[in-house]
C-alpha cells in the first residue's frame, strides 16, 4: 500500500513537472515572437523618424494649416471690403454705343388719282432705301452727399477688417492649442515607450537570472515562468505604446497638413514661465484677451450701425454728366429726300432727394439699430466676467498641475531609490521576484505618471497664455 502512494506521488510529481516544461516553452515561443515584433517595430521607427522642433511645428502650421488658410482668406476678403474701391466715394462712369441699320423695299400706291392729264398717277416703287443710326456716350455720376451714410460705412467696413483679423488670431490660437497638445502627447508617448523599453529589459534580464538560479538548483520553475509572465505583459505594454504613438503622430501631420506616412520625433524638453511674468500677463489680459477684443470691435460696429441708419434722415444730393455723339442717316421717301445728321451733346446735372417721410421705416431701422448696440454692451459685460472667470479657473489649475508635477518628480525619485534596494535585496535572495516586481511596477507607474503631469502642466500654462492674449508673443 505504501509503495503504491509512493508511486503515485512521484508520478504526480513528474505530471507537474510536466506540465510546468510545456507551459515554459508555450511562453518561450509566444516571448521570442514578442521580441521579434519589437525590434522590427522599432527599427521602423527609429529609421524614419524627422525631429520636428517647436518653432519648426508652428511655422509649418502656420503655413500649411487649412483652417488657419481660410481664416487668411477671410481676412483678404475683409480687406478688399474696407478699400476706397468699395467706399461709394468713387464716381462712376459708364460708356455706351448703338448702331441701327434698316433697309425698306416699298410700293407707294395712289388709288383714285389722276395725272393733269387724265391718266392714273404712277405707283412709286422704293428700292433699297436704307437708314443707319450710331450713337456713343459716357455717363459720370458722383453722389455728393448722401446723408453721411457712406463715410460711416465705411468706417464700419475699417472695423469689420479688424473683427476679421482678431476672428483669424483666435483661429490660430486655438490652432497652436490644439498643435501642442498632440505635440506634447507625442513627447509623453516617446518618454513612455523609453520607460517601458527599461521595464522590458530588466524584466528580460529577470529572466535570465531565473533560467541561471533554476539550473544551479537557487529557485523554483515558477519563478522563471513569473519572469516569463511579466516579459509578455511587458511587451504589450510597448506594443500598444508604440500604436499609440503611430497615431498621435498621424493627429500631428493632419494639423500640420502633411503627408500621413511622415513621422517626427519631437523636443521633449518643457520649460515653464516664471510666475512674475505670468502674472503681469494676468493684469494686463484685459488689453489683450482676443475674445474681449472682438467685442469691442463688435460693438463699435454696431455704434456705426446706428449712423449708418440716422443718415436716412437727410437728403441726397447727385451730379450728374454726360458726352455724347450721334448720327443719322435717313432713307429718301416718296416725297422727301434722306437726310444725314450729326449731333454732339454735353449735359451736366444736379438733383437733390429728400424722403420727408418714408412712411416709418427709417425710424425703426435707427430704434432697432440702437438695441442692438445695447445688446451688444450687455454681452461685453458679460464675455469680461466670463474672460475674468476663466483667467483665475486656468491660474489655479496651473499652479496645482506644477505642484503635482513637483510631487511626481520627488515621487520619482522616491520610487527608483525602493527600485535599487529591491533589486539589490532580490539579487540576494532576500525578497521574492513578486515583491520585486511590484517595485518594479511603482517605478514605471511614478515615471509614466511624472511625465503625464509634467506635460498637463505645460498645456495648462499654454491655456493661461491663451486667454492673457499672449500665446503668439511668447517662445513655448
Amino acid at each position: 500500500m505504501i509503495s503504491c502512494i509512493m508511486g503515485y506521488k512521484e508520478s504526480e510529481r513528474m505530471y507537474k513537472k510536466l506540465q510546468l516544461k510545456l507551459w515554459s516553452n508555450i511562453m518561450g515561443y509566444k516571448s521570442a515572437f514578442l521580441f521579434m515584433v519589437l525590434v522590427l517595430l522599432g527599427l521602423s521607427a527609429r529609421s524614419q523618424d524627422k525631429m520636428l522642433t517647436k518653432e519648426e511645428a508652428i511655422a509649418l502650421a502656420l503655413e500649411h494649416n487649412y483652417g488657419i488658410n481660410v481664416a487668411k482668406n477671410d481676412v483678404e476678403v475683409a480687406g478688399n471690403n474696407k478699400s476706397v474701391l468699395n467706399s461709394g466715394y468713387l464716381p462712376t462712369l459708364t460708356g455706351s454705343a448703338s448702331a441701327d441699320y434698316g433697309r425698306d423695299d416699298s410700293v407707294i400706291e395712289f388709288p383714285g388719282q389722276y395725272n393733269d392729264d387724265g391718266s392714273p398717277r404712277e405707283d412709286v416703287e422704293l428700292d433699297k432705301a436704307e437708314a443707319q443710326a450710331y450713337s456713343s456716350a459716357l455717363t459720370a455720376s458722383y453722389t455728393l452727399f448722401d446723408g453721411l451714410g457712406r463715410l460711416y460705412n465705411y468706417k464700419k467696413l475699417k472695423e469689420q477688417y479688424q473683427l476679421s483679423e482678431l476672428q483669424a488670431r483666435e483661429t490660430i490660437e486655438n490652432t497652436i492649442v490644439q498643435l501642442f497638445s498632440v505635440y506634447y502627447e507625442i513627447a509623453r508617448l516617446t518618454e513612455n515607450e523609453f520607460v517601458l523599453e527599461k521595464t522590458l529589459d530588466i524584466s528580460k534580464d529577470r529572466f535570465r537570472r531565473s533560467e541561471y538560479a533554476f539550473e544551479y538548483g537557487q529557485s523554483t520553475k515558477l519563478d522563471i515562468l513569473n519572469a516569463q509572465v511579466d516579459i509578455t505583459n511587458d511587451s504589450i505594454n510597448v506594443l500598444n505604446t508604440r500604436q499609440e504613438l503611430s497615431n498621435a503622430k498621424r493627429d500631428l501631420n493632419v494639423l500640420l497638413s502633411q503627408d500621413l506616412t511622415m513621422l517626427y520625433s519631437v523636443d521633449t524638453l518643457v520649460t515653464f514661465i516664471p510666475k512674475l511674468k505670468l502674472e503681469e500677463f494676468v493684469e494686463q489680459a484685459k488689453f489683450n484677451n482676443v475674445s474681449l477684443l472682438q467685442a469691442e470691435r463688435n460693438l463699435a460696429i454696431n455704434a456705426y450701425d446706428i449712423k449708418v441708419q440716422k443718415s436716412g434722415y437727410l437728403p441726397e444730393i447727385d451730379l450728374s454728366g454726360s458726352y455724347g455723339w450721334n448720327l443719322s442717316q435717313s432713307a429718301a421717301s416718296a416725297f422727301f429726300p434722306g437726310t444725314n445728321t450729326n449731333n454732339f451733346s454735353f449735359d451736366l446735372g444736379a438733383s437733390l432727394s429728400w424722403d420727408l417721410f418714408d412712411g416709418g421705416s427709417t425710424t425703426v431701422q435707427v430704434k432697432n439699430a440702437k438695441i442692438a448696440h445695447k445688446n451688444q454692451e450687455l454681452l461685453k459685460k458679460q464675455i469680461e466676467i466670463e474672460v475674468d472667470r476663466d483667467i483665475r479657473n486656468a491660474m489655479a489649475d496651473y499652479e496645482n498641475k506644477l505642484v503635482i508635477f513637483g510631487i511626481q518628480e520627488q515621487n520619482v525619485i522616491t520610487n527608483q531609490n525602493n527600485f535599487e534596494r529591491s533589486r539589490e535585496q532580490f539579487q540576494l535572495g532576500r525578497i521574492t521576484s513578486i515583491e520585486f516586481r511590484q517595485a518594479q511596477i511603482n517605478l514605471l507607474n511614478a515615471q509614466t505618471n511624472k511625465n503625464l503631469a509634467k506635460y498637463e502642466a505645460k498645456l495648462a500654462e499654454l491655456q493661461l497664455l491663451q486667454l492673457t492674449g499672449q500665446l503668439l508673443n511668447v517662445a513655448l
